[in-house]
């Protein structure tokens, strides 16, 4: 294989998008048009095994396509996420849970600031999703104690994403706790939170340190629009807390 990760360009149009993607996540790009003489769905076709997860930047029709015949099982088929041209969306198209197509979605989602798209049931059906905002150099321990305690008697498994503030992405105690949970992180812009006023609890601490009202809050309502708002922030030992349980789910 050429590596873990392959990066489709249907376009030149998408050059900024895929660079932006290799500098942030690795992999090989590959620029179709550059090959004359053959269609770029067999020119994909030969290079789709070669690696074990694809980003491919096209609309999800000309992906489907390309795929075609391509397909055998879900647990050896290379992974396949589709980003459109304008990068706000990163769809987990195959291979989403056993190949790891859903968290591909994610890591892609949080460099461009798109919003990742899972339709696994595994994923899809579970009903909560926990905003968390954390002071610098937190353990997992505790975010684990903060989180549990948030939850009740409500389970672990029963959350859905993580969703945090750009500032927070590399906090090594959150990514420890995603992890160890196998649950993935969702990354927004901290201009994103700062232009949505719901909030229960402002914070002075938060608005004086990162320029925000609040984090949790605001990051577990974005991520869940239709959600309602289950567990108000709720603070414990500089980890905040937020729980919107999906209405419709």
């Amino acid at each position: 294989m050429n590596g873990e990760l392959g990066i489709w360009l249907v376009r030149p149009a998408s050059e900024a998008l895929a660079e932006r993607l290799r500098q942030q996540l690795g992999g090989v790009l590959y620029r179709p048009w550059q090959q004359s003489g053959q269609p770029q769905q067999a020119l994909f076709a030969q290079a789709y095994r070669q690696h074990r997860q694809w980003l491919m930047l096209a609309a999800s029709g000309i992906a489907v396509r390309f795929l075609d015949g391509l397909s055998h099982d879900k647990h050896s088929d290379p992974a396949v996420v589709v980003i459109d041209e304008a990068g706000r969306f990163a769809v987990s198209l195959l291979a989403g849970h056993e190949g790891g197509a859903n968290r591909l979605a994610y890591r892609a989602a949080n460099v461009l600031g798109a919003v990742p798209v899972i339709t696994t049931a595994t994923e899809a059906l579970k009903p909560l999703v926990v905003g968390i905002g954390c002071r610098k150099g937190v353990g997992v321990a505790q975010i684990s104690a903060a989180v549990q305690q948030a939850l009740g008697l409500r389970a672990i498994i029963e959350i859905r994403e993580l969703v945090t503030i750009d500032l927070k992405a590399q906090e090594q105690g959150l990514l420890e706790f995603c992890q160890h949970y196998d649950l993935p992180l969702r990354v927004l812009a901290s201009e994103t939170v700062a232009a949505r006023e719901w909030l229960t609890q402002p914070s002075e601490w938060v608005q004086q340190n990162i320029g925000l009202a609040g984090v949790c809050e605001p990051c577990a309502l974005i991520a869940s629009p239709r959600g309602r708002l289950i567990v108000p922030k709720t603070a414990l030992a500089g980890v905040a807390v937020a729980i919107v349980e999906d209405t419709l789910a």
